[in-house]
């Protein structure tokens, strides 16, 4: 057979044909599987980090674990936007330039998404350090616990360009379907995270611990060496998409702005329902407070287990487009869903029967573990929606086509805002009613998404006949 001729933007690298074939051509929930499961266990050991830095935190007191609640929504923000939504964007337009066979376009992406990471990364100290003091007091921080809040927020977003650097390469990796180098990177560099945080939290012989600064600048240390191992392998030419220096071009930067910045405002409005409900629980007190962190901690955590099959589906799902096949497409974003809701359905099925499996982890204050009890009693039954809901998000942003997923967030933010408002400040109900109403917006976004992905694909679809 005579080779394909070279297209506009193609050059004669190209990805490995064995996984572009799967992606194109093979059996959809094995493939969704296998090429997850480098996904899994990195965000299996990012979950292992969080969880440890919960416990060694909690056993620093109450007023850590509020603080640390108070700037962990904004820290999952900026993983969020620097993994999930901004580097959903790379990946997804690394893998649509792929799935066109534009080898050329795929490289000149590698490079501008470097640039976006500076960029943001940047942006996110400045405004750390310009609003986070009244940011964390609104939220209800105040004296101890807004002390420990400024400690660990200086810190951990003084090291915010790391951050984004390590998850933007990382996504120009997993673009190209190579799933397995940045995990193999990052689940190194948590096994080393784990026991180095408490040596800097409590010190050690001689040094003395430096508290939350010391948990903080364990994660800080983490961003900085799986940047600096993924910036070597692809400069080295270790990869399908090596990252070249090239002259900044408008057209790159849009097709990752495209889906990035809307996938930014995803997250920031997913982070904004949480900081609402915080602020409403703030007025319970300290112990509410610390409680519901203990709650969201779980929430949040739910999104990275997600994300270690969103990845594939971005991949996937972008290829698929590329190539033009919109029904294989859509199977894949449906498996992948169906998949995740049933994963955080369990999760939420157990603590919610029995939530010392979690709460008890981090605390043995009794007023501390009956917030976080009656969190999971009303809220943990919701999490196969907000699986369900988080996977199609992704399956969205391997489209290219991001206002289904605003138009879902948006509504889960306004029935949030509006149902707590009505709840304890209509009815002067108690704060189960945060919680029942925080449910009820996870199960509307689940469902929200599962019939905007439908719409979607089915209309492609017609419109390619």
């Amino acid at each position: 057979m005579a080779p394909m001729p070279r297209t506009p933007g193609q050059s004669a690298v190209q990805p490995r044909s064995d996984t572009r074939t799967r992606i194109l051509t093979g059996p959809i929930l094995p493939t969704i599987l296998r090429l997850s499961v480098p996904n899994v266990a990195l965000v299996g050991s990012q979950a292992a980090v969080n969880v440890a830095e919960t416990y060694f935190v909690g056993c620093l007191g109450t007023d850590a674990l509020a603080g640390v609640a108070l700037v962990f929504p904004i820290v999952m923000l900026m993983q969020m936007m620097s993994a999930g939504a901004m580097g959903g964007g790379i990946s997804s337009a690394v893998a649509r330039a792929l799935g066109g066979r534009r080898q050329a376009d795929a490289e000149a992406l590698a490079w501008h998404a470097a640039l976006i990471a500076l960029i943001f990364g940047a942006s996110f100290t400045l405004a750390a350090l310009m609003f986070g003091p009244s940011l964390y007091q609104t939220l209800g921080g105040r004296d101890g616990s807004l002390a420990v809040a400024l400690d660990y927020s200086n810190v951990i977003f003084g090291g915010a360009v790391l951050l984004w650097l390590m998850n933007s390469l990382a996504s120009v990796l997993r673009g190209s379907g190579d799933m397995r180098t940045p995990a193999v990177v990052m689940v190194a560099g948590a096994a080393v995270t784990i026991p180095v945080s408490p040596l800097l939290i409590f010190g050690a012989g001689p040094f003395a611990g430096l508290g939350v600064q010391g948990a903080a600048l364990a994660l800080v240390a983490y961003y900085f060496a799986g940047s600096a191992i993924l910036a070597w392998r692809i400069l080295r030419g270790s990869t399908s998409v090596p990252l070249r220096p090239c002259r900044p071009a408008w057209r790159s930067f849009s097709e990752i702005l495209k889906v990035g910045v809307p996938a930014c405002l995803h997250a920031a409005l997913v982070n904004a329902a949480v900081s609402v409900t915080t602020g409403f629980v703030g007025v319970y007190g300290t112990a509410a407070l610390a409680g519901y962190g203990i709650g969201t901690r779980l929430e949040y955590l739910q999104i990275p287990i997600v994300f270690g099959l969103g990845a594939t589906l971005v991949a996937m799902v972008g290829t698929n487009v590329g190539a033009g096949q919109p029904e294989r497409a859509r199977r894949i974003a449906l498996t992948g869903g169906l998949f995740a809701a049933g994963i955080c359905g369990t999760i939420g099925a157990a603590v919610a029967v029995v939530p010392m499996l979690w709460a008890g982890m981090f605390t043995s204050d009794p007023e501390v573990l009956a917030v976080a009890t009656q969190y999971f009693h009303w809220v943990g039954p919701s999490y196969a929606f907000l699986g369900l809901g988080m996977a199609l998000y992704f399956s969205f942003q391997g489209t290219g086509n991001m206002l289904w997923p605003l138009l879902c967030v948006t509504v889960r933010v306004a029935v949030i805002a509006a149902g707590c408002a009505l709840a304890t400040r209509g009815f002067g109900l108690g704060i189960d009613s945060l919680f029942a109403v925080t449910a009820a917006a996870l199960v509307l976004f689940g469902v929200m998404y599962a019939v905007g992905v439908w719409r979607y694909f089915s209309q492609a679809g017609k419109s390619r006949h």
